[in-house]
C-alpha cells in the first residue's frame, strides 16, 4: 500500500472512530446518540456540517446551497438533536451533564465523526481524498520514511 492510500485510509479512520467501550457517562451520551441515528439522518447531519464549513469566508465561494437550503438543514438539525437528547437519550444526557461540563460538545464530537463516516465510506469520497497523490512527490517522502 503507497504512502497515499495510507494516509487516506488513516483520514477515513480518524473520522469514523468511535468508543469501543462507553465506560464514562458522556461515552455513554455519546454512544446513545450514535446508536439512535439512521442512515438518513447521518447524511443530513453530514449536509449540515457541509454548509456550516461553507460558510466560512473562504470557502463560501464554493458553495451552492441557498438560504432556503441552509434554513431547512438547521430546521432539521435542531428538531432531531432534540429528539435524540430528551426522546431517545435523556437519561444518558443528564448523567454526562452532571458528570461533565463539557459532555454534551464531546458526545457530539463523536456524532459528527459518525455522520462524516457515512459520507468517507462512498467511493467516489475515497477517489477524491486520493487524488491529491498523482501531484505529490512520492519519491521525497518515501526517502524520508526509508531512513
Amino acid at each position: 500500500m503507497n504512502y497515499f492510500v495510507k494516509v487516506a485510509a488513516l483520514s477515513i479512520g480518524i473520522l469514523s472512530a468511535a468508543p469501543v467501550i462507553a465506560s464514562t457517562p458522556t461515552d455513554q451520551l455519546g454512544t446513545c446518540l450514535v446508536d439512535t441515528l439512521n442512515g438518513k439522518e447521518r447524511k443530513n447531519l453530514a449536509k449540515w456540517i457541509f454548509f456550516a464549513i461553507g460558510s466560512h469566508p473562504e470557502m463560501k465561494i464554493f458553495m451552492n446551497a441557498t438560504s432556503k437550503n441552509i434554513q431547512e438543514s438547521d430546521q432539521y438539525v435542531g428538531k432531531l438533536v432534540t429528539k435524540i437528547l430528551t426522546v431517545d437519550c435523556p437519561e444518558e444526557l443528564y448523567a454526562a451533564n452532571k458528570s461533565d461540563p463539557l459532555a454534551i460538545q464531546k458526545a457530539f464530537e463523536l456524532v459528527g465523526q459518525v455522520a462524516m463516516q457515512e459520507l468517507m465510506n462512498n467511493q467516489k469520497t475515497i477517489k477524491a481524498i486520493t487524488n491529491y497523490s498523482i501531484y505529490a512527490d512520492q519519491e521525497k517522502i518515501n526517502a524520508i520514511l526509508s531512513k
